[in-house]
């Protein structure tokens, strides 16, 4: 039989059904009509949470190199991460023992330069730890709420700081709560000594950023930026010593007798999650002595009063 006279087509036993691009349509138009009852009314939902049910058994298995790359990994970095934070740590235990040991000798000195010198013991602080619990809900404030109160031992006016330094002072106690008062708000005031020149000041709150402010301090004082300022520990209420701010900016005008110096706190109160109460340094001290009793008004040279008295005498 010649080629030519062969049918194009295949023969009517092997046709599978409509042509392909019927079965493309079909298949396109029940997507479309899916997506579209889908979206209205959800009548996929069903089906598809019984799907995802059957092949989450199959999701999972897929995954596993995955996860196990992934905790391998995760494994690797935290063993290396672990074994460079314990190599700072016992970097850092090591000069902490250092520094404890020379504290403990200046310590022992110290206690020894004030026996000669009958001076007495030097005041030792309780303190203890406390919770941060919420921040004051007055947004204008910078105030806490610590879960420490009078049945814990705090008291009016307890310092309160943390590893770096001050933070503040509690300014209301309850029974199971304080509320604490930070350096930067704006009835915050504390009583500083400057670490490189012995000058005592004054640093109050309020200025905005987290910032104070040292006030009343002439504007040729010998002041620094950079320069540490600590409590000086004459207020009765915070130990001597305790770090406070550094000098953040000086602004000397020569209109004004004073300068502008604004101060940068050590303990930065946005991480911090406990804290150190420490007892008021005035509990400790002894009692002032009573006021003297008022004088009378002096009587003016040549009154009748003083006249009298000189003649009866």
């Amino acid at each position: 039989m010649p080629i030519g006279t062969l049918e194009r087509t295949p023969p009517p036993f092997f046709r599978q059904g409509p042509s392909a691009a019927t079965r493309l349509a079909f298949f396109a138009a029940l997507a479309l009509f899916l997506m579209v009852a889908d979206a209205r009314f959800t009548v996929v939902a069903p089906l598809r949470h019984a799907l995802a049910t059957v092949l989450m058994p199959l999701q999972g298995l897929a995954s596993l190199p995955v996860q196990w790359l992934r905790g391998g990994a995760g494994y690797f970095e935290g063993l290396a991460s672990a074994q460079r934070a314990e190599s700072e740590a016992r970097e850092a235990l090591a000069r902490q023992s250092q520094q404890a040991q020379r504290a403990l000798q200046l310590e022992r000195d110290n206690a020894t330069l004030r026996t000669l010198l009958d001076l007495g013991p030097a005041l030792e602080t309780r303190s203890f730890a406390a919770e941060v619990l919420y921040e004051a809900a007055d947004p204008f404030s910078h105030k806490w709420v610590i879960g420490r109160g009078s049945r814990h031992g705090v008291a009016l006016g307890s310092p309160v700081l943390n590893a770096a330094g001050v933070l503040g002072q509690v300014t209301r106690v309850y029974g199971q709560i304080s509320e604490v008062t930070l350096l930067a708000d704006k009835d915050a005031a504390i009583p500083v000594l400057n670490a490189r020149t012995a000058q005592r000041a004054a640093a109050f709150g309020g200025v905005g950023s987290g910032l104070m402010e040292l006030r009343f301090t002439s504007a040729n004082a010998d002041v620094r930026v950079g320069d540490t300022l600590v409590t000086s520990g004459l207020d009765g209420v915070y130990p001597a010593g305790l770090p406070v701010a550094t000098v953040h900016e000086v602004e000397r005008r020569a209109e004004s007798g004073f300068a502008r110096i604004t101060l940068l706190p050590v303990a930065a109160p946005d991480s911090v999650r406990f804290v150190l109460v420490l007892e008021p340094v005035g509990a400790q001290l002894p009692d002032r002595p009573p006021p003297p009793a008022a004088a009378g008004p002096r009587e003016p040279r040549g009154s009748a009063r003083s006249a009298a008295r000189k003649a009866s005498s």
